[in-house]
């Protein structure tokens, strides 16, 4: 008989993976989600998570603790009689008696090359970090942060232009296939795993306010990576004049080009703008409450010109 899973996750990340394991015939007996969280313009409406709605479409049971202190949320976990627990981006710690809850224990697929970007923001801090290669990675868990051993891994090529949600894109299905594979091997007893080596550990913090605004004064190649890692969401800003009022443009697209100025002084009439060592021209963008667009079609609505200063 195939495996009896318990699948574990929240955003749109971890949806392909659920759909995978469902689709391969494995029998899914309950999926743990984050609670409905509020929406709308006054945050009145609750709004389930994208797993919630598709695990609800496949006829799944849901549900939606708010965390697993409670002896009656470990033992309702554990009368599942799971044989394994799948996590994906489920963002609730998990406690010693959920990750033993399952005959086989709980299993992670996490979005980097461990023990590099460990922590919640690994794709993101991989482009802000200039990496040229990441991954996903099937693990075994255990109640460190993410420093359980290897059992899968398929490597991710990083384009020099390439966001953080082409990226994501890319890593969501990669996930969702290595997951498949991982449980089939689990189910045969050939899942082998390897410990994580002890160097070359880093954390992928939670992306923060106070660090989305571009820094001209950077060099061009950092300030690149800062637009395309925070691309398109939470995106990178900075003030640009209209009206001759400041007002606050999401960059959500750049590339490398040739140039030199004053940090944040604009080159010429193409959005080309000079950074601390070199410049980057300015691809997409977004006005606050517009839709994105490309940068010849911003250029029609601001009034700026080459000389000018971007703070």
């Amino acid at each position: 008989m195939p495996l009896r899973l318990i699948f574990m996750g929240t955003p749109e990340f971890s949806v392909p993976t659920l759909r995978a394991l469902h689709g391969a015939g494995y029998e899914i007996v309950a999926v743990y989600t984050q609670p409905p969280r509020p929406a709308g313009r006054r945050g009145l409406e609750l709004t389930e998570s994208p797993v919630h709605r598709v695990a609800e479409e496949l006829g799944i049971p849901v549900r939606t603790p708010h965390s697993f202190k409670s002896t009656d949320e470990q033992e309702a976990f554990r009368a599942l009689e799971a044989d394994v627990a799948v996590v994906v981006a489920y963002g609730l710690l998990l406690p010693n008696p959920i990750l033993e809850g399952t005959r086989l224990g709980a299993f992670n697929g996490h979005a980097s090359l461990l023990p590099r970007w460990r922590g919640a923001a690994p794709i993101q801090r991989a482009i802000m970090a200039g990496d040229a290669e990441t991954g996903m990675m099937v693990m075994k868990m255990d109640e460190g942060l993410d420093t359980g051993p290897v059992a899968m891994t398929e490597k991710v090529s990083i384009g020099p232009d390439m966001t953080a949600g082409e990226l994501h894109d890319i890593m969501k299905e990669a996930g969702a296939k290595l997951m498949v594979e991982a449980m089939a091997a689990l189910d045969k007893g050939e899942l082998e795993l390897t410990p994580q080596p002890a160097q070359g550990a880093t954390y992928a913090k939670k992306i923060s306010k106070e660090e989305t605004r571009v820094d001209w004064s950077r060099p061009a190649s950092e300030v690149h990576n800062h637009i395309r890692g925070l691309a398109p969401f939470p995106g990178a800003w900075c003030e640009m004049p209209f009206a001759g009022e400041p007002e606050r443009v999401k960059i959500l697209r750049s590339t490398l080009v040739s140039g030199s100025g004053a940090p944040g002084e604009i080159l010429d009439d193409d959005l080309c703008i000079a950074c601390g060592d070199g410049a980057v021209r300015l691809l997409k963008l977004q006005r606050a409450g517009g839709r994105p667009v490309a940068a010849e079609d911003f250029l029609r609505g601001a009034k700026l010109k080459k000389g000018m200063r971007l703070p």
